[in-house]
């Protein structure tokens, strides 16, 4: 099983008096989008703040450059991208659920939401109490079988600023709790601190990834009988370093980070699978 992996995309709506930028919008997440979604995988995810601001015409946008690739993709809720619309709206535009899992023959994968609605003036994750029985109840039900999880926000102490204030799932939230409960191996896979970084804590690889404008890569995470690799893959046309600049110069809500990139380490890794997974009753294979 083939993943591909983006962070924080922050699609954004443009002031046409600035000249230029309108184009150089479009040039930028049109290629971006383009090289991400006809790279070769089974799934490809957005790890939330796919929109910058959560306006129906952002998300509109965007869903219509995804949507002409006709892949299985699937965006878990950044705050970013509850600012403008509420969650219904937002759900409704994008066509998902607001968290979910899928089993297939490789792993199990858990894609949650960890971000608060339309609250400007925090933009750390929680996690409610139904979300949080659900999840407990997943992690018990994967057995020794792989479990990956997505989310926008890093679990508290995990990755790279990820103790910063608004800067993971609020502290309170006892997320150890339920990871603790994993039998095997499980990774978790973020953005919203927009710098890369993996750490390993106990049977577990917190994997963090950096926002496209400031690193234009993604990741690909592939599921093989004996290990869990994962890659970075630079996108290299020359259109994205030169609009870049242009958007993070003049888009409000967002600001560029120079330090994005972290080291080798901090962008791949592989995770061997030591115990071997058993079948699970009444699952459902992702074809």
């Amino acid at each position: 099983m083939k993943l591909a992996l983006m962070g924080d995309l922050h699609y954004h709506e443009v002031e046409d008096a600035v000249p230029g930028w309108l184009e150089a919008r479009n040039d930028f997440y049109r290629t971006f989008l383009n090289r991400f979604l006809e790279s070769e995988a089974d799934v490809h995810i957005s790890l939330g703040d796919l929109t910058n601001f959560g306006y129906a015409s952002e998300l509109q946008e965007v869903y219509d450059i995804i949507r002409k690739h006709n892949r299985t993709f699937y965006h878990v809720l950044g705050n970013h991208d509850l600012y403008g619309s509420t969650r219904r709206e937002v759900l409704e535009i994008s066509g998902q659920p607001r968290y979910h899992a899928i089993t297939t023959e490789q792993a199990v994968l858990l894609f949650i939401d960890t971000a608060k609605e339309m609250d400007f003036a925090d933009w750390g994750g929680w996690v409610d109490e139904e979300q949080l029985l659900w999840m407990e109840e997943m992690v018990k039900a994967s057995g020794t079988r792989p479990l990956l999880i997505f989310a926008h926000h890093p679990v508290y102490n995990t990755t790279t600023n990820s103790t910063k204030d608004k800067g993971s799932i609020h502290p309170s939230i006892e997320m150890w709790k339920i990871l603790s409960l994993k039998e095997g191996v499980g990774l978790y896979f973020n953005g919203h601190t927009h710098v890369d970084s993996i750490v390993r804590q106990n049977n577990w690889t917190f994997v963090q990834l950096s926002a496209c404008l400031d690193q234009h890569g993604m990741r690909v995470v592939e599921v093989d009988q004996d290990e869990i690799r994962v890659s970075a893959v630079d996108i290299t046309d020359p259109i994205l370093p030169k609009t870049a600049e242009t958007l993070y110069l003049h888009m409000k809500h967002f600001k560029h980070n120079p330090n994005a990139r972290g080291k080798d380490e901090d962008r791949e890794c592989i995770v061997s699978l030591s115990l071997a997974a058993q079948p699970m009753q009444g699952e459902v294979f992702l074809k």
